[in-house]
């Protein structure tokens, strides 16, 4: 079988070359990866100002720490006496001391103070002796200080640290500044690093993207947004619209999709999709060929009083698709076709015999022995009425009792003797006689197929009833059928037979079986006493109760056959 494909020819054939220069691409794969990209694109834009922006705090952070760690280890207190002991000099201890330090560490400058904020030490000697360009109070009062502020050396990330003496008092205070532009020069040099980190990252989504949208692009066959959900909405009408039960089964079993007329023929509810197939029908022929566990085309089953007609195509994922077709109709018209048949032959036959016995009578009347010719006569018709009144007796429902007599003459032209019992007895109050005409008329064929050809072949009808059930027992001379075999003899499909020109065999005795179990009956095979093949069906409830009898009147009493 070949695997099912999602595809339209309107969207395999409809004109790739027509697109718009301009706007939004109308093919998934080039939506999928313009999206795609965006997200990559947007995402890694994100990153990198997520990460400039504590980068460039980190950075303001170090730099003042840096400041206050020089300016403190420059606070000493062998400073501290220079500047108590000397004036401001730019060749003073003070300022030489300074500028070693800030030589040394790279500083912007390294400004010591006194405790009035006039300047001891500065790049520029022209600035000593003159107040410092920020408030000093916080400093001076014996705490450290960070900050990032302008002074006349511009823009700076600054440490203050005070100055204490031998005894620990305040007599001053160190202030050291780095160029704002260092820091943001470090900065900007670990932006090309990170564009190539994020260009890198970019590269490998878009990559990504590509490849997802490739295998997007595979598996829906490139069809646009628009196509798979006019798809989508078209299979959702066919599905619902069509006369035919579509089954949908996945690679594990589950049912995945079931249409209006699939539940309607299999008797299924609406919470059947995503429950295992063996779970929702049960075991029987019905689960084996959806499950694929029985294949062929065409396959005959039987679910409740429905003959279904079902085929199975594996798709690309492992699972499959079930079309079901109701042939109960056609079913119905093909038994009625057979009684009809059965029916000719039966008139065939005793057309024949009766050409027999009219050319036997012209014998006799024309040899002019009219006495003989008057007791064949006689012995004919009485056989004839005999066999009949015997039927009629026995059976009073006209249907039932018309299938066994012309039965009963297309046995005897096979050469098979078809009677009924002797203890046989049927009332008119069958519920429904079409019913058991159905069940006598397919278990008196078999045993004809499985006696025909055999010597003394005979085959045996017998009717019993308990209060309202009717047992109805057909035993054959045949062959048998095995033990083995005595269970498969009822299952649709099964058969030890060749197969007729007109149908398939293997429903007849299935049906009979179906139709017990939907009165809560059974239908059983076993061995006959003359060692062919016996059948046993019950049927509760066939039988409507018996009128009661009038007020007044005693009823005379009857017995009943045995």
């Amino acid at each position: 079988m070949r695997p099912v494909r999602s595809t339209t020819a309107a969207a395999t054939a409809r004109p790739r070359a027509r697109r718009r220069r301009f706007g939004w691409p109308r093919r998934m794969f080039s939506q999928v990866l313009l999206m795609q990209l965006g997200i990559a694109a947007g995402v890694t834009v994100l990153a990198t100002g997520l990460f400039l922006a504590p980068l460039s705090a980190q950075l303001d952070d170090q730099a003042m720490r840096r400041a206050l760690a020089i300016a403190q280890t420059t606070a000493s207190p062998r400073l501290a006496a220079d500047l108590t002991g000397t004036t401001p000099s730019a060749v003073g201890p003070v300022q030489l001391a300074a500028e070693r330090v800030r030589t040394s560490t790279g500083a912007e400058y390294v400004v010591v103070m006194d405790t009035h904020g006039m300047r001891w030490s500065h790049p520029d000697p022209a600035q000593l002796g003159r107040r410092v360009s920020t408030d000093p109070s916080t400093v001076l009062g014996g705490h450290d200080v960070m900050e990032i502020d302008s002074g006349t050396l511009g823009r700076t990330a600054r440490g203050k640290s005070p100055l204490r003496d031998a005894d620990g008092a305040v007599v001053g205070a160190v202030s050291v500044g780095i160029a704002y532009d260092s820091v943001r020069d470090r900065l900007l040099a670990t932006i090309p690093g990170l564009l190539a980190y994020a260009g890198g990252a970019l590269a490998v989504g878009a990559l990504a993207a590509y490849l997802i949208s490739r295998r997007l692009q595979r598996q829906t066959h490139d069809l646009a947004f628009s196509d798979i959900s006019a798809l989508l909405a078209e299979r959702e009408a066919m599905l619902h619209g069509i006369r035919e039960g579509v089954v949908a089964i996945d690679r594990s079993g589950s049912v995945r999709l079931v249409n209006d007329e699939a539940q309607r023929l299999l008797g299924l509810g609406p919470d059947a999709a995503g429950r295992p197939l063996d779970e929702v029908l049960g075991p029987g022929r019905t689960a084996d060929v959806l499950a694929g566990r029985v294949t062929g085309d065409d396959l005959l089953t039987v679910q409740g009083h429905r003959v279904l007609v079902a085929n199975r195509m594996p798709t690309d994922d492992g699972g499959a698709v079930a079309t079901l077709r109701d042939r109960t109709e056609l079913e119905r018209l093909g038994r009625e076709l057979d009684s009809t048949r059965g029916l000719i032959d039966a008139l065939r036959a005793q057309d024949h015999e009766h050409a027999n016995r009219l050319h036997t009578l012209l014998g006799l009347l024309e040899l002019e022995m009219h006495e003989e010719a008057v007791a064949y006569v006689t012995e004919v018709a009485g056989v004839h009425r005999a066999t009949a009144e015997q039927v009629t007796e026995r059976v009073r429902d006209p249907l039932l009792a018309a299938l066994l007599v012309g039965k009963a003459s297309v046995a005897a032209e096979r050469g098979v003797s078809l009677r009924l019992s002797p203890d046989s007895f049927l009332p008119d109050r069958l519920v429904d006689p079409r019913e058991l005409v159905t069940v006598v008329g397919n278990l008196v064929d078999n045993a004809l197929d499985a006696v025909s050809g055999t010597p003394a072949a005979r085959i045996e009808v017998a009717f019993r009833t308990e209060g309202r059930t009717v047992v109805l027992r057909v035993t054959d001379s045949g062959p048998g059928v095995p033990e083995e075999h005595r269970e498969l003899v009822f299952t649709e499909g099964w058969s030890t037979k060749e197969l007729p020109s007109h149908g398939k065999r293997g429903l007849g005795l299935a049906f009979v079986r179906r139709l017990a179990e939907r009165r809560g009956g059974t239908a059983l095979a076993a061995a006959g006493p003359d060692g062919g093949a016996e059948f046993r069906v019950e049927l509760p409830d066939a039988l409507t109760a018996p009128e009661p009898e009038p007020a007044g009147t005693t009823p005379e009493p009857t017995e009943e056959p045995r």
